[in-house]
Parts: C-alpha cells; structure tokens; sequence
C-alpha cells in the first residue's frame, strides 16, 4: 500500500470540509476522484500531497506517516516523493521547457547533468522532446501539460496527484493525456490520484471514488 489515509478531517472557520475520509492506493494504481464543486476533492489531494496538513487523522505515504514530520522534512519527502500535475500547468514562463522540466531535480540537490540528461530523456518519452529549448508560450496547450507532467516525473516520485489535469485541454489533447497516464502506469509502474470531472477518465481508471460533503461515498 503506497498511501493510506485515516479518518482525515478538515475544516475552514466552522465550515466543515472534510469529514473522517478513508483512502487506500495501491502502487501502480491509478485512481479518480468525482464529485460536485465544494465536495472536498481538491481539499483532500491538498492534504494527500502534503501541501496542507489535517485538522485530525492519520497520512502514511510509503510507510512514512507524515504528520511526524516538521516542515523542513515533509518539504524534502513532498519534493521527492510527490509529483504534481495541476489544470494550469504552472510553468515558469521565462525557462525552457527542459528548465521548466529540471526545476525540482535542482531543487533536491541533483547536478546540472543529470537532471538535464534525466529531463530530455523524459521529454522524448513524452513526445515532447523538439520543445526542449523552446518557452511555455511557443508551445501548444497539450505540449505544455506534457512538459508539467515530465516535471512531475523528474524525481521518480512514488505518487503522481493531478488536478483536473485535463481540465484546460480540447478533447483531441484530453484523450491523449489520459492515454500517456495509462502508459506511464505500464512502463514506470506510476501511481495516479487524478481529481477530475471528465466522465472519460473517471470511466477509464482503476477505480473510481465519488465524494459527497466530505465523505467518501
């Protein structure tokens, strides 16, 4: 079991969000998460990827339990455990698409070489490796969400978390996408948490979890 979430609360002001969630994943699972707007989706991808923390509950994440960890070692684990992949792709727009790519290889110390050499050979497999020295605004929508995903990949995260990854795609580059997530699962053996509204994906996915209020229906 690569993650597992336990009675995870969390609330804003007085206004609950999430009500004693329970989630188990599995490694290479790729799993969504549906629900209408304000169900607690986002709040619970958030908490998943250590980027908030809950109110009560317990987070294990490759037998680590997260809530141990002060902030400067839950930035280290988040940086090489997690990979992120958000409906704006959230490039820098003034690095290349290699930059772009290397960005949290440098961070977690790795030299200039390998994380070039780690970052074009990423971009090649995600057929995106012609944009390498080009800026996020010389490329297409579906070129730039396929560079954000080889940004999440840099570090060879244990768990990939999207946010409506396909969100801000046409429906051509959306099927591609979801396509090269399953790819990813064969060949890397990548787990996927994918917040999503696309009833493709959902309907495509290991397993689909709805959410309602807070609580995992």
């Amino acid at each position: 079991m690569i993650l597992k979430a336990s009675q995870i609360h969390k609330s804003f002001g007085q206004l609950p969000i999430l009500q004693g969630v329970d989630l188990a994943v599995e490694k290479g699972e790729i799993v969504s998460i549906v629900g209408a707007s304000g169900a607690g989706k986002s709040t619970l991808l958030h908490i998943i990827g250590t980027l908030d923390r809950p109110d009560r509950g317990k987070l294990v994440i490759n037998d680590v339990n997260i809530g141990e960890l002060n902030q400067k070692k839950l930035s280290l684990f988040r940086n090489e455990h997690i990979g992120f992949v958000f409906q704006f792709h959230h490039l820098l727009p003034e690095f290349t698409a290699l930059e772009n790519v290397c960005i949290p290889a440098f961070i977690s110390g790795k030299g200039k070489k390998q994380a070039e050499e780690r970052g074009m050979e990423l971009l090649d497999r995600l057929g995106v490796k012609h944009r390498a020295q080009h800026k996020p605004a010389e490329m297409s929508g579906g070129e730039q969400q396929r560079v954000s995903v080889a940004r999440a990949l840099i570090n060879n995260p244990s768990l990939i978390l999207a946010d409506e990854p396909s969100g801000n795609l046409d429906s051509e580059n959306a099927a591609s996408l979801h396509q090269l997530f399953f790819e990813l699962r064969e060949s890397l053996n990548q787990t996927f948490i994918i917040v999503t509204h696309n009833e493709e994906l959902a309907n495509i996915s290991d397993r689909t979890i709805h959410m309602r209020d807070g609580q995992i229906l």
